[in-house]
């Protein structure tokens, strides 16, 4: 069954459409990287730095409430109160901060 003209027309149009949406496809992506990404990565490392900068570091007030830190059996390393990935600076025990910054 040989094919009309309209629709051999129809049919190379259509192929001629979907194979040139999708030429600029990497070329769109690329361009996105670089305007939207790029700087939206540099707008979250200068929000950081300037969080770290108004952050202080000194404790907050210990409060030994009776709810948090309990243990009913120490821990089986080290000296049984702190934790695997215990942190002085940030993690109190169950007595108040360690350290000198109490």
């Amino acid at each position: 069954m040989a094919m009309s003209p309209t629709a051999m027309v129809a049919r190379r149009a259509l192929a001629a459409a979907s194979q040139g949406s999708h030429e600029g496809g990497a070329r769109t992506w690329k361009i996105l990287s670089f305007v939207l990404a790029l700087p939206g990565v540099g707008v979250c490392v200068a929000n950081v730095y300037m969080k770290m900068q108004a952050h202080s570091h000194d404790h907050p007030e210990f409060v030994p409430y009776p709810h948090l830190r309990i243990r009913t059996k120490p821990w089986p390393w080290g000296d049984g109160n702190h934790s695997l990935f215990h942190n002085s600076h940030t993690n109190p025990l169950p007595t108040g901060y360690e350290g000198p910054h109490h």
